[in-house]
């Protein structure tokens, strides 16, 4: 496997089939691997299609493993980055913790932007499901 990223917060590798191996590192990193797990299934679950699919996740080892979303995108700028995070949030209740444009990579086989880095991700309320559906009632 190759390093993509070696910090103190994580290491990063890709494989041969281009799957992302993540390790955890630092504080919290058991609560932040468990957190991008739930939020990348969260996120498939919700369609959302420009952004990781989670594959395989060890909590005891702090590891994920998910498929790739393209190469880093250095030129995408703060504005369009901003865009992508409010679509996040609006179309499918993700809240991404660290909205910069570090987190977006461009995916050619999809022939878009993808985000990733969801290990400090809110969710919140699917904005696609009702919060207020009412049973009709048969009487009216």
């Amino acid at each position: 496997m190759r390093n993509l990223k070696d910090g103190i917060r994580s290491l990063v590798k890709i494989d041969f089939y281009g799957n992302v191996h993540k390790y955890f590192r630092g504080t919290d990193a058991d609560k932040r691997a468990v957190n991008e797990a739930y939020v990348l299934k969260i996120l498939e679950d919700r369609g959302c299609p420009n952004v990781p699919k989670l594959i395989d996740f060890k909590p005891e080892e702090d590891y994920i493993v998910t498929t790739n979303c393209g190469s880093p995108a250095p030129s995408v700028t703060k504005k369009k980055a901003d865009k992508l995070f409010a679509i996040l949030k609006e179309n499918y209740g993700v809240i991404h913790d660290d909205p910069e444009p570090r987190n977006i990579t461009y995916d050619d086989r999809m022939g878009e932007f993808c985000i990733i880095d969801f290990e400090l991700s809110t969710v919140i309320e699917d904005p696609n499901e009702s919060a207020h559906t009412e049973t009709p009632d048969p009487k009216k």
